[in-house]
């Protein structure tokens, strides 16, 4: 049986290309998720694997979409090749039930794990500039610091507990405790 493999990262993508492509190479059953590839935890490729079967083919759009750890793709090659299944990857022509294919499957994981870490390392990069030019990274804070500076009024003064003051601002106690402890370290 030809089982194909459809992964997009989140919510907001569509793998509505990958299944076309996958019932297109003739997948008779398709497992879809939305889920990085990044996580081995994820559902539907771990229920893919349970039902695999002597002679059934594993098919996905590109080998990125199985996962981008060279680590876990070789996992996933082992436990497809432990149930006597194969592998096919369409965007990259790999076919591991022949040994060319077997060879050029590792070449590939090998060449995806290092894209994966170019572009961690671009990013740290990115980030790191950022951060000397001033620019922080992350949520912006709830509380301008003329109303952290109340807040820390109100509270010292007794006028406000730490609990009033979160309900008067419409943020969570944890916020009002943060800026009580930044208070007493500086």
């Amino acid at each position: 049986m030809l089982i194909g493999y459809a992964r997009v990262s989140t919510q907001d993508q569509d793998a509505r290309a990958q299944v076309e492509a996958l019932e297109k190479a003739g997948c008779e059953l398709i497992f879809q998720e939305r889920i990085s590839g990044g996580r081995w935890d994820r559902p539907e490729l771990h229920r893919m694997l349970k039902q695999l079967r002597k002679g059934d083919v594993v098919i996905v759009w590109k080998l990125d979409r199985l996962s981008r750890s060279l680590i876990d793709v070789l996992n996933l090659m082992e436990m497809i090749n432990r149930a006597k299944a194969g592998f096919r990857s369409l965007t990259e022509a790999i076919d591991t039930t022949t040994p060319a294919g077997r060879m050029m499957m590792q070449m590939v994981g090998t060449f995806a794990e290092f894209e994966r870490a170019m572009l961690k390392e671009r990013t740290l990069r990115g980030l790191d500039a950022a951060r000397k030019q001033g620019r922080i990274g992350g949520r912006r804070p709830k509380l301008m610091a003329h109303q952290q500076e109340e807040i820390l009024q109100l509270v010292q003064s007794g006028k406000k507990t730490a609990a009033d003051a979160a309900r008067l601002f419409n943020v969570h106690p944890a916020t009002i405790s943060r800026i009580l402890r930044r208070s007493k370290s500086s």
